[in-house]
């Protein structure tokens, strides 16, 4: 983007992330009058989309005061942001595309840059206008602020093979230092907190060696295999690794990705109802899932909240019942039993939109699907943990329905780049699938 001088940025970008004005330095962002108007359309809706727009307004505004939007403002970062009122030429657009269609303004607009030989990027999030564009020869990229590379997406364990003597040697001791882990130096910087190291070796493929990362002592600290919790055990290491972060009381924010099947809810349910039942370390357990877009009121459905509920909730449900039901357990086969966690108080199940605005001091929170939230809804949520608070967030970022992100830019993956480096959080991506063989071989065909 070296070569550019202008930036036009569709509504989708701003809507995606409002800051993103601030993520062009260098260039000149030029947006259409006719923008303003949407903004203050969309800042009706009641979800995250009028959030985002009264966000954007409200920054629109903290510039104003910078100077003269219509002649252009220098941003804190270096650029120039400046809005064109110039009457918009839609005739720039072939007769087939919808001139009322505001994006489709946006492009109008910056078709006429480009054929004035301005250089000039037209900047959005949806695929279709960005098809467009390049339909129309205008140069176009996808919003990049929040993206990463998807083939880098960070896993939380390292797999090392060592000699079957040392791979012994250390199965004796009760941690690791990073010398007996790693045979290069560059390893050592490369781990992060928490993070897993499994150790094995072609001569024995049956006997490794998981551990995980203590960085405030510099060492790796060996994971028991025959820890379990309410009546489950780990099936391979991504699980005994991140049944070790959810039983850490020190780590407040663990993710799991994975793809359907992996374990990753059952898991944490389990170690949610363990700490809350049996350990007494949180209050209750508060379980959601993205069901709406944020800020869709239930009023939309028939029934009580529950009854609302209860279509998107579900899945939860179903591994509650699996849990409370386990045949390991001394306890009363009933179906209606999570129905009595509720009753009581300790299970909470509810909407996103419910957690907007609350502090939520401890409890044990499983937020479900959260590959389906945007980066702006990921920090929602997260900046509403409280004193004493755990969240977990699961999530598959190959399995998306929010058209608004993808397997880099969605609120999960973000996340668990964003925390990698810190000692309050813990990260797994789980690979093997523990369902059945169909279940397995459907995840991976279809």
């Amino acid at each position: 983007m070296s070569e550019v001088s202008f930036c036009v940025l569709d509504i989708s970008v701003l809507l995606y992330k409002p800051e993103a004005l601030y993520d062009f330095p260098e260039n000149e962002i030029v947006l259409p009058v006719c923008l303003l108007d949407e903004l203050d359309y969309i800042k009706k809706d009641l979800g995250e989309k009028g959030r985002s727009a009264k966000i954007i307004t409200r920054i629109l505004d903290e510039c104003r005061q910078l100077g003269s939007l219509s002649e252009g403002v220098f941003l804190p970062n270096g650029g120039k942001l400046r809005i064109d009122l110039s009457e918009l030429d839609t005739g720039f657009l072939p007769f087939s595309l919808d001139n009322k269609n505001v994006s489709n303004k946006v492009l109008a607009f910056a078709r006429i840059l480009h054929q004035e030989r301005k250089k000039v990027v037209f900047v959005s999030q949806d695929e279709n206008i960005r098809t467009k564009a390049d339909i129309l020869k205008v140069p176009t990229i996808c919003y990049k602020g929040n993206r990463l590379n998807d083939s880098i997406l960070y896993q939380g364990m390292q797999h090392h093979e060592v000699d079957k003597q040392k791979l012994r040697r250390l199965a004796n001791q009760a941690s690791i230092s990073k010398e007996e882990a790693f045979s290069e130096k560059q390893h050592w910087e490369e781990i992060n907190p928490n993070e897993g190291l499994l150790l094995s070796s072609s001569e024995v493929p049956n006997e490794k060696i998981l551990s995980i990362f203590n960085s405030d002592k510099e060492h790796f600290e060996k994971v028991s295999k025959e820890q379990g919790c309410w009546g489950i055990r780990a099936r391979n290491p991504e699980q005994q690794l991140a049944m070790a972060l959810l039983r850490n009381p020190e780590i407040s924010i663990v993710t799991l990705s994975g793809k359907s099947g992996t374990g990753k809810t059952l898991l944490a349910l389990a170690m949610g109802l363990q700490q809350v039942l049996v350990d007494n370390l949180y209050s209750c357990m508060l379980a959601s899932r993205p069901i709406f877009p944020m800020g869709r009121d239930l009023g939309y459905l028939p029934g009580d909240a529950q009854e609302k509920l209860a279509p998107w909730m579900q899945p939860i449900f179903d591994n509650l019942e699996l849990l409370i039901n386990n045949p390991k357990l001394k306890i009363s086969s009933n179906r209606d039993s999570y129905h009595e966690l509720i009753n009581r108080g300790i299970l909470i199940v509810e909407p996103l939109t419910y957690i907007r605005g609350r502090t939520i001091p401890n409890q044990y929170m499983i937020i479900d699907e959260a590959q389906n939230l945007t980066p702006h809804e990921m920090k929602t949520i997260v900046t509403r943990v409280g004193g004493g608070t755990k969240i977990v967030l699961t999530g598959d970022p190959n399995q998306i329905d929010n058209p608004d992100v993808n397997l880099s830019s969605n609120g999960l993956s973000i996340l668990v780049e964003s925390f990698k480096k810190s000692s309050m959080s813990g990260h797994v991506g789980f690979k093997s699938c523990e369902r059945s063989p169909l279940a397995e071989l459907a995840s991976k065909l279809l």
